[in-house]
């Protein structure tokens, strides 16, 4: 109907004002998970190296072996950074045609430098063929991710971290780059075909049945980002962060992410004094409020991870400190 096509035609140029970028931003009805796979199966012809450093860029590994890509894995102890010297050291090579990054490692509350990392990429030898493939799910509107002036392929998120909107709802911006390497890619599957889905973008459609309830409130929170200013709102992010490390400093509490790659959206704090994380969950939900323990078996019970995202303010934050004390108060 000609009201959806308004409604995505309002859409799309905000979103590639947050994207910070001239080229198109796919929309889908999944999650960020959908366009991972959607970013395999269009850019891959020969080898991916997928970089890992947490339960999240892990998975993406995984997806990208279940579609049969090959692929050669570099990974870092997690709660450490991937660094654009080691990116550089693997791709030297020359036998690499994507590599997949994640900005913002949620399981670890660590920052991957993507901007050096995408600098290292474009000076191997064949760089300028290299997929730089992002996720940006926990990142993207509460961290500055700058896709066209960082010479990106591809970078995904979805509605349910710093967007601040029900799941649901997936975005990916993708270069002419990257769709024209789609064109040479046997089998990009249908669904999250960045072909089919850009076709249907060009007229402010989608390809499937539109989330559009979603929508509408996509179109709503847009509008609020930008009247708060990207600026403004990614200081927010970062000032939250700040005042969160330093309480739990104050609490006697180490950072699990390496110093000075802490996420401006998720603090993951090592839990070397044995907090039962269920039992506080247990108390502070019946004050409106939750944190998360650590994510996967390797972090379970030994990290902990405080959001400060979205739509969230300082004064979020404080309430959740005196509640956090108080029970530790007992």
């Amino acid at each position: 109907m000609p009201e959806s096509a308004e409604l995505i035609g309002r859409i799309n140029p905000k979103l590639r004002q947050v994207f910070m970028t001239e080229s198109r931003v796919l929309i889908s009805a999944s999650s960020g998970t959908g366009f991972w796979e959607g970013a395999v199966r269009n850019t891959i012809n020969r080898k991916a190296l997928n970089c890992v450093n947490g339960a999240f860029s892990d998975r993406w590994r995984e997806v990208t072996e279940l579609n049969g890509k090959a692929n050669e894995v570099l990974e870092v102890e997690w709660g450490q950074p991937i660094l654009p010297e080691m990116v550089a050291e693997r791709l030297a090579t020359g036998e690499f045609d994507a590599i997949t990054i994640v900005h913002n490692e949620t399981s670890t509350g660590v920052l991957n430098p993507v901007a050096e990392i995408a600098q290292a990429v474009r000076s191997a030898p064949n760089g300028d063929e290299i997929m730089i493939l992002v996720d940006a799910v926990s990142g993207i509107a509460g961290v500055k991710l700058e896709f066209d002036a960082w010479d990106l392929d591809v970078a995904l998120t979805s509605s349910q971290k710093a967007f601040a909107l029900p799941p649901g709802l997936a975005f990916a911006a993708v270069s002419d780059r990257a769709m024209e390497k789609a064109k040479t890619v046997p089998n990009r599957g249908y669904y999250f075909d960045f072909i089919t889905l850009d076709k249907s973008l060009q007229k402010n459609q989608t390809p499937a049945t539109p989330a559009l309830s979603l929508l509408f409130a996509l179109d709503v929170q847009l509008d609020a980002f930008l009247a708060e200013g990207l600026e403004n709102r990614f200081a927010r992010h970062l000032a939250m962060r700040d005042r969160t490390i330093q309480w739990a400093k104050e609490q006697g509490w180490p950072m699990f992410a390496a110093p000075g790659y802490e996420s401006p959206t998720v603090t993951c704090i090592d839990n070397q004094s044995g907090i039962d994380i269920s039992a506080l969950n247990k108390y502070l939900r019946e004050k409106g409020m939750i944190i998360s323990n650590g994510y996967g078996s390797r972090l379970k019970n030994k990290t902990f991870r405080i959001a400060h995202m979205g739509d969230l303010q300082m004064s979020d934050m404080e309430e959740l400190f005196v509640a956090i004390e108080s029970y530790l108060q007992g």
